[in-house]
């Protein structure tokens, strides 16, 4: 071996144990410690003020061997995950110090990483598909940022994600369908953007229980199928045009179903006032009709709806008995419809004197209809404060209690009761 060639294997050599001591012996996996520093060069420097978790971050020493010293006092958490002694970052959640920049500087190299949340900050520019390397991620929280352009599809590769937050913040296009091989997913909130286009099909996510896609642009109609999991389903102040499915009705552990400020249209199904674990429903401010009467009133007795809003719409036709019977119903609101006939007494014991294990009236709205007759003498007996009524802008009329129980015999002539709202000839 020639004299050159031996000097050449020992730089080698040299070069090789010096690269295995400085990260054989490093508390953080070298990669890792690439990742926080991308990230940290990668911020505008005015957005790191004093006392933020990025401002004490010094990697002339070793992050995880470091962490809440004063060095690193925040920011990430390390576990030895392999059999390796090296530390891995498995959580990075930033604090909400208004950190601006850009996602796309950084690598984001952590296969494991489980938690990434750099909520409530500045962070502007498209969300990178170089997020699918967090092939470990569970749990991507990116809320309240200044994040453009559209939902990557590569997210739809993340195959451990069980929560993802996108809400408040500048995205549009569509809902990549990608993210129905998201087996895992039990929660996705994309409220407050720009998303637009029709809602995709997401019923192949089998585990999903909290959908929210609240205050975005979406149109068409909603998709045949949901998944049957959802317990939580929010699309409010959209463009959403047509009919509820009925895939929802099917959807046996559903609890909370907001759709108001939309273009739904035609029947409010029954079978929403029959659903047995429906709590809360709110479809107001659409163009729906009618309401449909449910058939089963076994199934009425055991309903668990406790709130119904479905004012500002086009329903017609009486007052729905069936909803004076409901056990858990106490907040109710049918205002600024186009119901008529007179308001049925048991809506009046339902809010002055329900039963017992009956849940009475707190709220009854039901101004802006046409509703005539006369009032209920429960309503008109109820102390002050004891639950809110609002009977305005009807053609109802009042007068003592004793004109509607007729007791005696003795009864009031119009021309001595008070007239509530315009009297329509």
């Amino acid at each position: 071996m020639s004299v050159s060639s031996s000097s050449y294997l020992l730089l080698l050599l040299v070069t090789a144990a010096g690269f295995f001591f400085f990260h054989g012996n490093s508390a953080t996996y070298w990669e890792d410690v690439e990742v926080l520093k991308q990230l940290r060069g990668g911020l505008d420097p005015s957005s790191v003020s004093p006392g933020s978790c990025l401002s004490s971050w010094d990697f002339t020493l070793d992050p995880c061997d470091s962490l809440f010293g004063e060095k690193f006092t925040c920011g990430f958490r390390c576990d030895v995950v392999d059999s390796s002694t090296a530390s891995r970052v498995t959580e990075l959640t930033l604090d909400q110090a208004g950190y601006s920049g850009s996602l796309a500087s950084t690598s984001w190299n952590l296969p494991y990483l489980q938690t990434l949340d750099l909520s409530n900050n500045k962070f502007a520019g498209p969300i990178p598909d170089s997020l699918s390397n967090l092939t470990g991620l569970q749990r991507l929280v990116l809320s309240g940022n200044s994040l453009s352009d559209s939902v990557p599809s590569s997210l739809g590769s993340l195959a451990s994600l069980e929560e993802i937050y996108l809400d408040n913040n500048n995205l549009h296009g569509t809902i990549p369908s990608s993210l129905n091989g998201l087996n895992n997913l039990k929660r996705l909130e994309l409220q407050h953007n720009q998303l637009g286009g029709q809602f995709p099909d997401l019923s192949q996510l089998s585990n999903l229980n909290f959908l929210d896609a609240s205050d975005n642009a979406i149109s068409g109609e909603l998709p045949a199928n949901f998944p049957a999991s959802l317990m939580e389903l929010s699309a409010r102040n959209n463009q959403i045009e047509g009919n509820i499915p009925a895939s929802l009705l099917n959807s046996a552990y559903l609890q909370v179903m907001d759709l108001s400020h939309n273009r739904l249209s035609g029947p409010v199904p029954s079978g929403l006032f029959t659903h047995p674990s429906l709590q809360q429903l709110t479809l107001s401010d659409n163009q729906f009709e009618l309401i449909q009467l449910p058939a089963n009133w076994g199934k009425i007795l055991q309903s668990q709806l406790i709130a119904v809003d479905m004012s500002n719409n086009e329903i017609r036709g009486l007052l729905p008995d069936f909803m004076g019977w409901m056990p858990q119903l106490s907040a109710l609101s049918l205002e600024n419809n186009k119901l008529s006939g007179m308001i049925p007494v048991q809506y009046a014991m339902k809010t002055a004197g329900p039963g017992e294990g009956v849940s009475g009236f707190e709220r009854l709205l039901l101004g802006g209809n046409y509703l005539f007759g006369a009032i209920p003498g429960p309503l008109l007996g109820m102390k002050p404060g004891s639950a809110t009524v609002s009977l305005g802008d009807n053609c109802l009329y009042r007068c003592p209690a004793r004109f509607f129980f007729c007791q005696g015999g003795e009864q009031k002539s119009l021309t001595e009761c008070k007239i509530f709202g315009p009297v329509i000839p």
